[in-house]
């Protein structure tokens, strides 16, 4: 009877791989270190060298109405906006609107000294025993909500501006729809700061 091994783990023969050849080595050369400039390596450590400037703008507590304008923006990408909201994105493109305010140019309202200078001759004219005749209303640019609606409904606008950013919307939301009812032309404009200086 042949004496049986202990069952184990085998053996493995481990292969042991040859050493590269003497000249395929690379030799680095080593830097030239210029001794007048050392390194100095800063420690940011707790007092230790001062911190470098880093952009804080996340942490900043930014003014209410820049937060709001910005949260806004956000909650119109989130939700379903409704059409009349909506309405308000598509604007009048940047050369027609150049155009526009152009042509608005030209029927700016009256300013107080010209209304000054034109109630002193009509004065003037009845002082001399003339008939006074009042003279005829200009058209001009109107501007005011209660203003806008009276002449929409009246039929009498020619063209009706909204502005796309006023805040509360729902003081132009209507209008619009008013204004297709009244079959009365209309365009959204951006700015309505730039609006209100017409």
């Amino acid at each position: 009877v042949k004496p049986t091994k202990p069952k184990g783990k085998a053996k493995k023969s481990k292969k042991k791989v040859a050493a590269a050849p003497l000249a395929a080595k690379k030799v680095e050369p080593k830097k030239v270190v210029n001794p007048l400039f050392e390194k100095r390596p800063k420690n940011f450590g707790i007092g230790q060298d001062i911190q470098p400037k880093r952009d804080l703008s996340r942490f900043v507590k930014w003014p209410r109405y820049i937060r709001l304008q910005r949260q806004r923006v956000i909650l119109y990408q989130r939700l379903k906006v409704p059409p009349p909201i909506n309405q308000f994105t598509q604007t009048l493109d940047r050369q027609t609107a150049i155009q526009l305010f152009r042509l608005l140019e030209r029927y700016q309202p009256e300013t107080k000294e010209e209304k000054k200078s034109r109630l002193r001759a009509r004065a003037e004219e009845r002082a001399k025993g003339k008939a006074d005749t009042p003279t005829k209303r200009p058209a001009v640019v109107r501007h005011g909500i209660n203003n806008i609606v009276t002449l929409v409904e009246q039929k009498k606008a020619q063209l009706v501006l909204i502005a796309h950013d006023v805040d509360p919307l729902e003081i132009v939301l209507f209008l619009p729809a008013l204004c297709r009812k009244m079959g009365v032309p209309y365009c959204i404009v951006k700015n309505k700061a730039r609006l209100g200086r017409v």
